[in-house]
């Protein structure tokens, strides 16, 4: 028999201004922890040395990750020229340098070719996996690997400040499974003086903002009070992106029970994804077909 996990039936959304020199799950188990929650997850992996929004979804929450990860989301990262690293970040060892260093209308120009879909190769140490196993531990090994280039949305990408001739600050806008650091690297390239990522801040990701992130100091001094819970964000924040269904008490039982159940149509046409809702709370996501919602995920909310 399975051992019953200890902790709160809580659900709903903590976000996290991450600081440097933490991953991400060391977050959302500072967080679990500090709820006494039952269940987390977070929405988009930040690299260690990463800064900025870490959305932790806690409960019946962690069932619209998925949504928050699909969402575009923006950073501001700095960029060191002159110099190539094996992680394409400050903390690699550096394998190629160059004394050339590009001119604020050099990188404008460059910037465009990195706008719209483009193609991207992860970095050698990353999380994508090459024969089942973590590019990053084969990285890691002394192996150097092929790894296949993939999609990238890419809003928009702009320079915001120039320091110095070393450095340059951009923001980029992009969608799902972007890599800062690939960037930078091929930045660099584009421009013939190599680069990396120097510092890297994820300012905001789908609805979450970094201005709305606790400090781990703040989650710290809260921990086991009242007072931490005021500051969850509710489940359906998750679902912003997608359009709301009231649906009919009958409805509502038949969706948490997963079946198809009845709905109030709205804007929303034949196929349609959209969240089904019942006395202000979330009861089910799903497609919706001729007056009813056909759920994917349900919802097992305390009445």
């Amino acid at each position: 028999m399975a051992r019953k996990r200890k902790g709160r039936d809580i659900s709903g959304w903590l976000i996290v201004d991450k600081p440097a020199g933490m991953t991400s799950t060391s977050v959302v188990n500072k967080v679990r922890w500090a709820l006494d929650a039952k269940k987390a997850g977070h929405a988009g992996t930040l690299d260690p040395e990463a800064t900025g929004v870490l959305a932790v979804a806690l409960g019946e929450a962690t069932k619209t990750v998925p949504y928050i990860t699909d969402a575009l989301k923006a950073y501001q990262f700095t960029v060191r020229f002159g110099q190539a690293t094996n992680t394409d970040d400050a903390e690699g060892e550096v394998i190629a340098t160059s004394d050339l260093r590009p001119t604020d209308d050099e990188i404008k120009e460059a910037l465009h070719g990195f706008v719209g879909e483009i193609m991207q190769v992860p970095p050698q140490f990353s999380a994508v996996k090459i024969d089942g196993e973590r590019a990053y531990k084969r990285a890691r090994d002394g192996e150097e690997m092929e790894i296949a280039a993939r999609p990238l949305w890419v809003e928009e990408l702009v320079l915001t400040d120039r320091p110095d001739a070393d450095h340059a600050v951009l923001e980029m806008t992009c969608g799902k499974g972007g890599y800062v650091r690939s960037i930078a690297r091929d930045l660099g390239r584009a421009l013939g003086c190599h680069g990396h990522v120097l510092r890297l801040r994820r300012i905001w990701s789908g609805p979450f903002d970094a201005e709305q992130g606790l400090s781990i100091d703040t989650i710290d001094a809260l921990a086991k009070s009242p007072e931490l819970d005021t500051h969850l964000l509710p489940l359906e924040i998750g679902l912003t992106d997608l359009p709301e269904l009231k649906c009919t008490a009958e409805g509502a039982t038949r969706l948490r029970n997963g079946n198809p159940g009845m709905v109030i149509p709205g804007k929303v046409e034949y196929g349609d994804e959209a969240w089904a809702s019942f006395d202000g709370k979330p009861v089910a996501v799903g497609r919706f077909k001729s007056g009813e919602l056909h759920p994917s995920r349900v919802f097992n909310l305390p009445d």
